[in-house]
């Protein structure tokens, strides 16, 4: 059933009753859908109304004797009204996403400085995907042996940022080496991943003959060494995990400890999310929407980032299902907006 299928009336007591559950917690009752004046009818009318949204699994009645609370149903179609109407604006978040700057190509810093918005702002958990450095498209790379075993790899992205990196390697490398393979991955490969010229350097492997057959072995091996060193790196940051402490009752506690050690366990929270990093503007999932059993009692509000070449990462909050939508939506759009633009800038 779609929003559009509700009567008028209908839809306006789920909308009503949806928003004073958000706002106490509390099952709404039909007095109080009749006290808020959105309806001229008497409270058995709405009453009769509650009914039908019960029957459509938009609203269900904990006891008896007690009023409605929104299903996860429900939620999605008030959710899905929010979205599809006109453009949501949050003043505040417009002034203070002003302070979102970058300095220096400083990405990383940038992204924190998201990440504790959200957190502030939502008085939710806010998180943010880094970029990984071997998924990036680079137009500068450089190789430096900073000890033995240890590369670091200096990445010049088009947006005129500068990402390192410092891989352990099982193979032993000179700087002279190190230098040859730059020029050749410069000359070659700028404007890919170095995912992607992994896999060209491996096909061209295939084909070389004797001559450069061990410089591009040796080559290979460095790239493995990169992408490994990049899967096992944190790449996300998380602030205002206590925020959610107070937000679940008493009887949640136990979902709340199994949300908290997936949260300490970073890199496996980030996995869960990544597979939503390249999404429209902005996407709101409720509960089991997002068939992620970490968050499963969660409502998980995102959206992505990037330049104009390509989606870098994604970014929102996590927080119980009772959270202000209204206000969480343009939050999480306006800060994924604006660190877009900064980086966007920072290549102009």
């Amino acid at each position: 059933m779609k929003m559009q299928e509700l009567r008028d009336k209908d839809r306006a007591v789920l909308s009503a009753s949806v928003e004073l559950y958000l706002k106490t917690g509390s099952p709404v009752s039909s007095g109080a859908i009749h006290q808020k004046r959105i309806l001229t009818d008497s409270p058995a009318t709405i009453r009769n109304i509650f009914v039908r949204l019960e029957e459509q699994g938009l609203l269900s009645q904990p006891h008896a004797s007690s009023g409605r609370i929104p299903t996860d149903r429900g939620l999605r179609f008030y959710v899905n009204s929010l979205l599809d109407g006109v453009p949501l604006t949050f003043d505040r978040i417009n002034l203070f996403a002003q302070d979102l700057s970058i300095n220096k190509g400083d990405l990383p810093g940038l992204l924190h400085q998201a990440s504790r918005v959200l957190a502030d702002q939502s008085d939710s958990l806010g998180f943010v995907i880094q970029p990984r450095i071997s998924r990036i498209h680079f137009h500068h790379i450089r190789f430096i042996q900073i000890a033995p075993g240890k590369v670091m790899i200096i990445l010049m992205t088009p947006f005129q940022l500068v990402l390192t990196e410092i891989v352990p390697t099982e193979t032993t490398f000179d700087q002279i080496e190190l230098d040859r393979a730059s020029q050749y991955i410069n000359a070659s490969f700028a404007g890919r991943t170095l995912s992607q010229t992994r896999d060209c350097i491996l096909e061209e492997l295939g084909k070389s003959t004797s001559k450069f057959e061990r410089a591009l072995s040796r080559l290979i091996n460095l790239l493995k060494a990169s992408i490994r060193q990049d899967d096992l790196d944190d790449p996300i940051i998380v602030q205002g995990a206590s925020k959610l402490i107070g937000k679940f009752e008493r009887g949640d506690m136990s979902r709340l400890k199994t949300l908290f050690q997936n949260i300490e366990e970073k890199a496996s929270l980030a996995k869960l999310l990544s597979e939503f990093i390249a999404l429209d503007r902005v996407k709101v999932l409720i509960g089991s929407e997002s068939n992620l059993p970490a968050i499963s009692d969660c409502a998980l509000v995102l959206s992505h980032y990037g330049d104009r070449t390509q989606v870098l990462g994604s970014l929102g909050i996590i927080g119980p299902k009772r959270i202000p939508y209204r206000k969480i939506i343009p939050l999480v759009d306006n800060v994924a907006q604006k660190i877009s633009q900064t980086i966007s800038r920072a290549s102009s």
